[in-house]
């Protein structure tokens, strides 16, 4: 009976077979220890001497890190630990025998394991990242099922940009001159809340932006919900009930990888609503009480200014910073109005501010979530456009929405990636993804 090692709990004391690798083995003189992986675990297998034939015995002393086998054997509890299991095997089958794996338990450096990374996601600590990973988006799918929302597919390929085309990745587009690789789905989200009321996408993204912090990459994934009748606050009540649904929901079912990942879940069971709501000028009170600056670089030198000026975006540092002394995500609101996306709708008692709010994991992660109550009026959006220095003509049919039934609508977006980061305590990005995209990197 071909088993898979996630449910070997459920065969104790029967003879099962597991169909995998071989992850490590050590001997002591009669007996062998074979660790088996088959993609859904690692169980250590017990191979005695006297106990199978001679051929197993010989076959098991050939294999390699990484060899393909089959193996037959009984399943027992481990006579020391608690619900932990063992492979009583009685029986190989040698699928193939690996060549020498060029990653072994040893240390390598970053670019050394990024270069292999088809053969990295096999480690525990990488397998553990992406089934973490897989919890994430199937929580949010779940989530956004179960309160109503549509699945609402955006194209990749575009004729225009959510915020600007300096970071957008330009190609040859047939006889209609360029298209660019999607930056966001929420132009046609907003299309698709106006069309179902409550609609999310989740997709794959690109931003052309030479950055190579820890916390960005090329090509990552979004998912971004939009709803009509929303406004700010409704945006701000949604934002805290979905995170607090994911995290917990992560907790509940991947305890075991979040343990091979070695995270503290005690910070992650804080995540939990209400969230501290701030405003952009209490942020920047919190800046200066703190002397954090401003870094500005001009041709290679780099400027400090003190008190932290109000208008200004917020660097890493700066997010740090504000969610130091908060134990759960915060969120920023009514941000001026200058430093955000054309299609944010002014506060209507302060039109110098806009209705974003942005939301910074603790822990020093940063921002995971951005969002807004999207500007409803065709006169004020037609003049935003405009003043960014935008191709009207691409933006006819984004207007046509304020022009057919327009109402108040919200939406945010949430890096998939950087809530992998925060959720398995990661020091670098690239590790939230399978296979990375950098400026500096295309391969594998």
């Amino acid at each position: 009976m071909w088993v898979y090692i996630e449910k070997i709990s459920e065969y104790v004391n029967q003879e099962i077979t597991i169909k995998g690798w071989l992850y490590n083995i050590r001997s002591s003189g009669k007996l062998m220890f074979p660790e088996l992986r088959d993609g859904t675990g690692i169980i250590q297998g017990v191979v005695s001497k006297k106990e199978v034939s001679e051929k197993v015995w010989d076959d098991f002393s050939k294999l390699t890190q990484e060899s393909s086998i089959i193996v037959q054997g009984t399943v027992s509890k481990h006579p020391k630990k608690e619900d932990v299991f063992e492979l009583q095997i009685k029986g190989l089958e040698i699928v193939s025998i690996a060549e020498p794996y060029p990653i072994t338990p040893k240390e390598h450096g970053v670019d050394f394991l990024a270069d292999r990374r088809h053969l990295w996601i096999r480690s525990q600590k990488q397998s553990a990242i992406l089934r973490v990973r897989n919890e994430i988006i199937q929580s949010i799918r779940e989530y956004f099922y179960n309160n109503g929302f549509i699945l609402f597919d955006a194209p990749i390929f575009t004729p225009n940009a959510c915020e600007g085309t300096s970071t957008l990745f330009s190609t040859d587009y047939f006889d209609l001159g360029k298209a660019y690789l999607s930056q966001s789905g929420q132009l046609y989200a907003e299309a698709g809340a106006l069309a179902l009321g409550k609609v999310y996408t989740l997709g794959p993204t690109f931003r052309a932006e030479y950055s190579m912090t820890r916390r960005h990459i090329t090509e990552f994934w979004m998912m971004e919900p939009e709803m009509a009748y929303y406004d700010i606050n409704d945006n701000m009540d949604l934002i805290e009930d979905f995170l607090e649904y994911v995290v917990q929901r992560v907790i509940k079912n991947k305890k075991k990888e979040l343990d091979i990942l070695e995270r503290d879940i005690t910070k992650l069971e804080k995540v939990k609503k209400p969230f501290p709501r701030i405003s952009y000028d209490e942020a920047v009170e919190i800046l200066r009480a703190k002397d954090i600056p401003l870094i500005k670089r001009t041709d290679n030198v780099e400027e400090q200014i003190r008190p932290f000026p109000w208008g200004e975006d917020f660097g890493a540092p700066h997010e740090e910073a504000i969610v130091e002394n908060f134990d759960k995500p915060v969120l920023v609101h009514h941000w001026p109005a200058e430093a955000k996306a054309f299609y944010m709708k002014r506060d209507p008692e302060n039109p110098k501010l806009a209705l974003g709010v942005d939301v910074l994991a603790p822990e020093g992660f940063g921002e995971i979530i951005g969002g807004s109550q999207r500007e409803d009026n065709l006169e004020i959006l037609t003049k935003s456009i405009e003043s960014h220095g935008l191709p009207m003509s691409e933006f006819e049919w984004y207007l046509d929405l304020r022009k057919y039934g327009s109402v108040p609508h919200s939406g945010f977006g949430l890096g998939i990636e950087r809530m992998v980061t925060w959720i398995c305590n990661l020091e670098h990005i690239r590790e939230s993804i399978p296979f990375v995209r950098r400026p500096n990197r295309i391969r594998p």
